[in-house]
């Protein structure tokens, strides 16, 4: 029964609305502030007053400053998405695209201050990438919208909210088990987000690790390990959505989101274009899988 207290406590607190709406407001501060600040040390480092034996890249250009403000939206981002959890499926998987999207421009970003302008573009690694960046970038923006296109009554459903809708016992359960697992997820994200921020400030700002060995690419950062908790939760919802309902095109549904959050995962796992490419085909196969689901429905209907 504490453990109960202690989930609802920290659901009623640091997922509520008034919290979320206090969060905006934080993030909005420290990512403009962190945006002056990366701007000034590249100013230091390129007056030399401040001088290190190996500058990480994102210390080169001015541009590449909006990488640092990016980083901060996109943890908030992170935490909409476990804010959404219990209240929208639809919303949360959909905050999921957007995510990677995001990670995308922040990389185009930082490609943009590595861009070599020359008549022999696609002989140079690093335009080559911001070339195949920017395309993904709207061809996800395109499926994002296509995906709420597909989800559109259902959420404007639940964004209005005012309608009190009978649940049965089993839709309760299904989204009590929702609010625990988004309770136990918001210390794990916090603690993940602090370490994260650690290794991403030294290697960004220190650049030490490279003593020891490679450096791992800090747009991966903190990201590579919650999609692999995403995955865990998904599964979970999986297995609980199954309690509820036995509705095959439900449960392909459900589990095809399951897959499309893998392939997120095993993007970070891999580099460049590749990598660019399997995020773009996790997003395209969860809309696919929501396509067949909704028509499916129609049939049934």
């Amino acid at each position: 029964m504490a453990q109960l207290k202690l989930i609802d406590s920290i659901y009623n607190h640091l997922l509520s609305e008034e919290f979320k709406a206090r969060s905006e407001m934080i993030i909005l501060k420290i990512a403009i502030l962190s945006f002056i600040l990366h701007l000034g040390i590249i100013s230091l480092v390129d007056l030399e007053i401040i001088n290190l034996t190996s500058p990480s890249k994102l210390l080169i250009n001015p541009i590449s400053a909006i990488y640092t403000p990016f980083s901060f939206i996109l943890i908030y981002e992170v935490y909409l998405l476990i804010y959404h959890l219990p209240k929208s499926t639809s919303t949360y998987i959909g905050k999921q695209y957007e995510i990677v999207t995001l990670i995308v421009i922040r990389k185009v970003f930082k490609d943009l201050s590595e861009l070599v302008l020359t008549k022999e573009w696609f002989k140079v690694r690093s335009d080559v990438q911001f070339t195949y960046d920017l395309i993904a970038t709207l061809v996800l923006f395109f499926f994002i919208y296509l995906y709420y296109r597909l989800n559109q009554r259902k959420l404007v459903q639940s964004q209005l909210g005012k309608l009190e809708i009978e649940h049965s016992f089993e839709t309760k359960r299904f989204i009590r088990q929702k609010e625990i697992i988004a309770a136990c997820l918001i210390p794990i994200f916090f603690g993940l987000a602090l370490f994260s921020l650690f290794n991403w400030t030294n290697e960004t700002f220190f650049a030490l690790d490279h003593l020891n060995g490679p450096i791992k690419d800090i747009n991966k950062i903190f990201f590579d390990e919650f999609f692999t908790i995403l995955i865990l939760v998904d599964v979970l919802l999986l297995l609980f959505s199954l309690l509820h309902t036995d509705n095959f095109n439900k449960i392909m549904r459900n589990s095809g989101f399951v897959i499309s959050t893998i392939l997120i995962k095993l993007s970070f796992g891999v580099e460049g274009a590749v990598s660019t490419l399997v995020l773009v085909a996790a997003v395209a196969f969860g809309i696919a899988i929501l396509a067949i689901h909704n028509q499916f429905d129609k049939l049934k209907n």
